[in-house]
């Protein structure tokens, strides 16, 4: 979820404005080698703050939001185009690709969540006018059925709490996992779980940690107990091997600019990494799923800041 506090952080309000760099900070997007940990930069941009990859399900390119617009990053010419969508509010970086692979949902500045062709034209809206605000994470294989975390009345002094609704819209279904704020909800493979990260298991103000439901609301249970503050698992198409983001202990929500680990491992052992990236971001960096369709490769963002600004 985009910009939502978690225990005492400062409420953010959906229309807040699109993110930007600071200055002598860079974008950079990056794609690396699941089995090997090798990593290449993909594309630099002192320009523009782009956020949470998704891969295309032809494998040709990366779809992101910046600006409050949404891109394409094609793989071969490296080239980033926008795409030109109408009549819709900012754009934030909760997106997740329709499985029919030409239709993207959107959540945006008004609240609501929209889909939206990836050539462009005019998004629909999909959630109805209930008093809540609705992050989208979450589409199920199937193409039937969204998870989001909503917000009562766009208080974001209350945590999230995840829902489930008709992808072509309907009433939404609460899901129970507690009382601590959660958030990233997205369907295994299979479809069988939603996995999430969520503050139920501790005390500890926004200690983030990852967990699975059942999308009837059973079966909830913690994948890893760590001290570390951790969001957004991603599992790969394949479902043998997840990404989350490591947030230092005592972090509160995922904010942006702040050393961080990305993680890989296997779904069959969560508390042993495959792989560990330290990088500076937090925000932006792997929000939604970044797998490529053959589960060898994921996409994150890095957002360094250069000597001088490091020493301001």
């Amino acid at each position: 979820m985009s910009g939502e506090p978690s225990g005492t952080a400062a409420p953010t309000t959906p229309a807040a404005p699109a993110r930007s760099l600071r200055t002598g900070q860079r974008c950079e997007v990056w794609v690396a080698d699941a089995a090997t940990g090798e990593r290449e930069l993909l594309f630099t941009t002192h320009d523009r703050l782009l956020e949470a990859p998704n891969w295309t399900l032809d494998g040709a390119a990366l779809v992101l939001n910046g600006d409050g617009s949404l891109w394409m990053l094609d793989l071969a010419d490296r080239r980033l185009d926008r795409v030109p969508l109408a009549g819709i509010a900012a754009l934030n970086n909760d997106h997740v690709l329709d499985p029919d692979g030409g239709h993207i949902y959107l959540s945006a500045a008004d609240g609501h969540i929209h889909r939206a062709s990836l050539r462009g034209g005019r998004p629909t809206r999909v959630t109805a006018d209930d008093g809540w605000s609705h992050f989208l994470h979450g589409v199920s294989p199937d193409g039937g059925t969204l998870a989001y975390v909503g917000i009562e009345d766009g208080d974001f002094s209350r945590p999230g709490r995840l829902m489930t609704m008709p992808a072509d819209g309907g009433m939404p279904t609460p899901l129970d996992t507690g009382t601590g704020h959660c958030d990233g909800p997205e369907y295994s493979p299979d479809g069988h779980w939603l996995y999430l990260n969520t503050e139920a298991f501790t005390p500890d103000p926004g200690h983030a940690q990852l967990a699975r439901i059942r999308p009837d609301g059973s079966g909830f249970e913690r994948l890893l107990d760590s001290r570390t503050v951790d969001w957004f698992p991603h599992l790969s198409p394949d479902g043998r091997l997840a990404t989350y983001l490591r947030f230092p202990a005592g972090t509160r929500g995922h904010p942006a600019d702040l050393d961080v680990e990305l993680v890989v491992v296997a779904t069959d052992d969560w508390t042993t990494p495959v792989h560990t990236f330290a990088l500076f971001g937090g925000q932006g960096t792997l929000n939604v799923n970044s797998w490529a369709p053959t589960s060898d490769r994921f996409a994150y963002v890095a957002y360094p800041l250069d000597a001088a600004a490091l020493q301001r």
